[in-house]
């Protein structure tokens, strides 16, 4: 029997190159080798205030991403949280098990409560809705960037408390399977991870940006004042250029120092444009042809629903036993 391997993105923002190398083309290598849920995970995204129009349009967006990217409906079920209820019942139960320091610590929560006047209990809460979404299924890996390793660690906690105090019900996930994509950063600012949250113009490749806007983002990248490639004294935005450039090309790090040491920036930028470029075109043409079925989108989100909910319900049924809750089957 396959492991089985859960992960979800959230639909909101633009996904963007970063979202591709770092987690959508590592899972497309897993669905041959495990049994894997890939999961649109639209209840996070409304910890924070959404547009529902806008929302309900980035589901079906991102699902048709995933698809685009490679992700293939007959090995792997496609969702959106919000439509298997399981996930909110399980999260609600688990929030009994959580201490509430446990959440406080959370530097995520930390941070983003810093940065709102006002801050709702849905931000709190996120790691243990994250727990669930995990658990729901008995996820035995959980690929997840560096950004969420705390919320999984977090996971971990809940999973072996609830056994614990109730007896053994959740698998304890792993922290992950190694990524075969490279950190990618901000293109305005290197030192932080490109966000599809960001809003800045120039920070992010877009999957769906057009050549131009591409050639333009990346020609803007920060570099340093230096004139060429020096692999002795790579500053932050260089390296990202050709992290960028070797992640898509596949190119061996002495490839790599051959083609590029002394190389002008201008010269660099071109390259790691024409070399995105050349990528990202043949996936935005399998993700026009896949938006240009009317209702194809919405009936694999329906089937992977559909196939997974088996599961769910019967976790939840599982725990609600576990815990002394009301069951038909009792």
């Amino acid at each position: 029997m396959k492991a089985r391997v859960f992960s979800g993105v959230q639909p909101s923002g633009n996904l963007h190159i970063g979202n591709y190398l770092g987690a959508l083309s590592p899972w497309v290598g897993y669905q041959q080798q495990f049994e894997t849920i890939f999961c649109i995970v639209d209840l996070h995204a409304i910890t924070v205030y959404q547009s529902p129009a806008e929302l309900r349009s980035k589901i079906e967006e991102t699902a048709a991403l995933f698809l685009a990217a490679g992700i293939d409906p007959k090995h792997s079920s496609i969702m959106v949280q919000s439509a298997v209820p399981a996930h909110s019942e399980l999260a609600w139960m688990l929030t009994c098990v959580t201490p509430v320091g446990w959440l406080e610590r959370m530097t995520q929560y930390k941070a983003k409560a810093a940065a709102q006047q006002t801050v709702g209990d849905g931000l709190l809460q996120y790691p243990v809705l994250m727990a669930a979404d995990i658990l729901l299924y008995q996820a035995a890996i959980v690929p997840v960037g560096e950004d969420q390793a705390q919320h999984l660690e977090l996971t971990r906690d809940v999973a072996q408390r609830f056994n614990s105090l109730y007896g053994e019900t959740f698998v304890v996930p792993q922290t992950g399977l190694p990524s075969v994509g490279a950190r990618i950063m901000g293109l305005d600012d290197p030192t932080v991870k490109m966000s599809k949250s960001a809003t800045g113009a120039g920070h992010a490749v877009g999957l769906l940006d057009p050549p131009d806007k591409i050639r333009k983002s990346i020609m803007r990248a920060t570099t340093d004042s230096n004139p060429a490639v020096d692999f002795a004294i790579l500053s932050p935005g260089v390296e990202n250029l050709l992290n960028i450039f070797q992640a898509f090309s596949r190119w061996s790090d002495e490839k790599m120092r051959a083609h590029f040491t002394g190389i002008r920036y201008g010269d660099l930028k071109k390259q790691v444009a024409e070399m995105v470029i050349a990528h990202i075109e043949p996936f935005q043409q399998r993700y026009r042809e896949i938006t240009s079925d009317p209702g194809y989108v919405a009936r694999i989100l329906r089937e992977g629903a559909e196939r997974v909910a088996p599961i769910a319900n019967s976790t939840v049924e599982l725990v609600k036993s576990r815990m002394g809750l009301y069951t038909e089957s009792r």
